[in-house]
């Protein structure tokens, strides 16, 4: 027989037991058992001899409980001794089956929550963050790192791109090592193998890679167990590598020593390399898809800034006034998120909105490849080929009018010494005439002098192989003729035509779900809120914000551009009267004309004639 002692219930983890006891003890196992003891309640068998057991349910009714007869033979107490501790081993497994599968499940569970985390997370620098906090928990490590591997001017390299630890505080910096197996991640990286060491002090002398203590050295830490897993893609690359330190285990002491809590520093095991393996693999993938979104993104941008070159080769004069009219539209986005009063008080955009409605803004004039040259560049109500044509017909005229008085001399119907003054007479009616030419030329208003002396014009001739040819042509005065700028009217629908070849062109383009509205703000940025705007003449229920703001700085870029060769740049205070004429009219929004004033947005571009 055994006596009952206080220590006889430490038994560790995989130890079970029997105590045996005599009604002598009966007293002392009738109290509370030790604080300690209850850790042991699936482990602990009580053979109390000649003794009943109700007493002593209260506290031991969790352990298996068995009475014998006092004067019990040796044999029956051995076999009720050996029964009981094949019952207990029977219990204790299970009950460590359980844990275990416990255990498991909290790590399936833990490991679904990360992935479901890692595919949400849509900011690369969070992502990270999020893998190795998460790989720490689920390993219980301290501290840990992770490298990403990424091209270098003469191959493949190891960036340092995150740190963690819980223990010292410490100025994290971006670092790139050379992607070899000098070090135990470029081992890791290189080899694509799981690294797993008790204590980096005490490496083998066949491995390859020497541990580095500069950070242990310079912050006072010690680096113990390390585990290190490669990020490998499901196509079998090597991405990075997640690098675990100090796998920390909780002691509960004896409560006679102390009550604190010990933490000891102890290798990872078998089942942490399993996790982090199986978290590496998620995040190979989450990195791969944020750096395939990144890439797809920098493709987008390529060819936004390729479109806007291409209408800048078009249309050389509004150089420039693509980007312009973003950056003025984005500021003015951002100045009415800011709102605290007024309609926009509750409007508040997100970046991916502000994205979508940069892009729409830089997009806006991208119809204008579709348009003819000769039209999108047209800086005079006549072409330079049909004003250079008109010119020399002049000449010809002033030629033809000289030769035929001089004719006129010689048959005798004019005195000789009359033709040099009537000559001078025709060719200063021509050159007044060409003065109304070029002064009619020019893409400004019309004046009603202008108009009727042009009108006059029409009816001028001059002699060509005896036939009298008309001086302008019909649809050379028509051109001259137009009231205002230096389109005609089929050019001017020509010109209004780009907002939707821009739809056209931009709907073919398979913008994703966050950009999807872009062919249609870009479409819509020549409408008006009275609905005198083209070209579906929309009204303002049917305009989104973004569109309005878009209208508002396309308008106010175009009239102060100094880039402008068919009309004269107006100064900024000019351009502010003629939108709020605009706004008191009810064609633009009279809140986002405020902001825009009041914010100082027209001031984003200090110069508008500038790129």
């Amino acid at each position: 027989m055994q006596a009952f002692r206080h220590d006889a219930w430490s038994l560790s983890s995989d130890q079970v037991g029997v105590v045996l006891a005599d009604p002598t003890l009966l007293p002392a196992l009738a109290e509370p058992p030790p604080a300690n003891v209850g850790q042991a309640a699936d482990r602990i068998a009580l053979l109390i001899l000649g003794s009943r057991l109700e007493p002593l349910h209260a506290f031991w009714s969790a352990r298996v409980s068995f009475a014998l007869p006092e004067a019990s033979p040796g044999t029956h107490v051995r076999r009720a001794v050996e029964s009981l501790h094949r019952l207990l081993e029977d219990r204790a497994r299970g009950a460590r089956d359980r844990r275990e599968l416990l255990t498991r499940q909290g790590e399936i569970r833990a490991l679904i929550d990360v992935g479901v985390a890692l595919a949400a997370e849509t900011d690369l620098g969070r992502l990270l963050e999020t893998i190795l906090t998460r790989a720490r928990t689920l390993t219980s490590a301290d501290a840990g790192s992770l490298y990403l591997v990424e091209a270098g001017e003469t191959g493949p390299t190891l960036r340092f791109a995150r740190a963690e630890n819980d223990s010292v505080r410490f100025d994290f910096a971006a670092t790139v090592l050379p992607l070899d197996p000098s070090s135990i991640a470029g081992f890791v990286a290189e080899r694509g193998e799981v690294v797993n060491l008790p204590d980096v002090r005490e490496l083998p002398p066949e491995v390859p890679y020497r541990f580095d203590p500069g950070f242990d050295e310079r912050y006072g830490y010690r680096t113990r167990s390390v585990l290190a897993v490669p990020m490998i893609t499901p196509d079998g690359r090597t991405i990075g590598v997640l690098q675990l330190i100090n796998r920390k285990r909780r002691v509960i002491p004896d409560g006679a020593i102390t009550a604190f809590i010990r933490t000891e520093i102890v290798p990872f095991d078998a089942g942490n390399a399993d996790i982090a393996r199986s978290l590496a693999a998620q995040a190979a993938v989450a990195v791969e898809n944020r750096r395939l979104t990144e890439s797809i993104r920098t493709l987008l941008e390529g060819f936004v800034e390729a479109s806007v070159t291409a209408i800048e080769q078009r249309d050389p004069a509004t150089s420039g006034h693509s980007h312009r009219v973003a950056r003025l539209t984005c500021a003015l986005a951002e100045a009415a998120g800011r709102a605290e009063t007024g309609a926009y008080a509750s409007w508040r955009p997100a970046p991916a909105e502000m994205r979508e409605l940069r892009y729409a803004a830089v997009l806006h004039d991208f119809g204008k490849v579709g348009v003819r040259e000769e039209v999108l560049v047209k800086a005079r109500k006549l072409s330079p080929a049909a004003f250079a044509v008109l010119r020399v017909r002049f000449d010809q005229a002033a030629l033809a009018a000289a030769a035929e008085i001089w004719e006129e001399a010689a048959r005798g119907r004019l005195p000789a010494a009359q033709a040099p003054a009537a000559i001078t007479t025709r060719r200063r009616a021509l050159e007044k005439a060409w003065e109304i030419v070029e002064r009619s030329n020019a893409p400004t208003v019309l004046e009603k002098d202008v108009r009727e002396e042009l009108e006059a014009l029409g009816g001028m001739t001059f002699p060509m192989h005896g036939e009298a040819m008309p001086l302008l042509e019909a649809s050379e005065l028509a051109s001259l003729a137009i009231p205002r700028g230096s389109l005609s009217p089929a050019e001017r629908t020509e010109i209004e035509s780009h907002v939707t070849q821009t739809h056209r062109f931009l709907a073919k383009i398979p913008w994703t779900r966050d950009l999807a509205r872009v062919p249609e703000w870009a479409h819509a940025h020549h409408e008006k809120l009275d609905g005198s705007g083209y070209p579906r003449r929309l009204v303002a229920e049917a305009i989104p914000p973004q569109v309005r703001m878009l209208t508002i700085c396309d308008i106010f870029d175009a009239l102060a551009a100094r880039d402008r060769p068919y009309k004269r740049a107006v100064e900024p205070e000019r351009a502010l009267d003629i939108l709020a004429a605009e706004a008191a009219r009810g064609t633009l929004d009279a809140e986002l004309l405020r902001i825009f004033v009041e914010a100082g947005v027209y001031r984003v571009i200090d110069d508008p004639g500038s790129s």
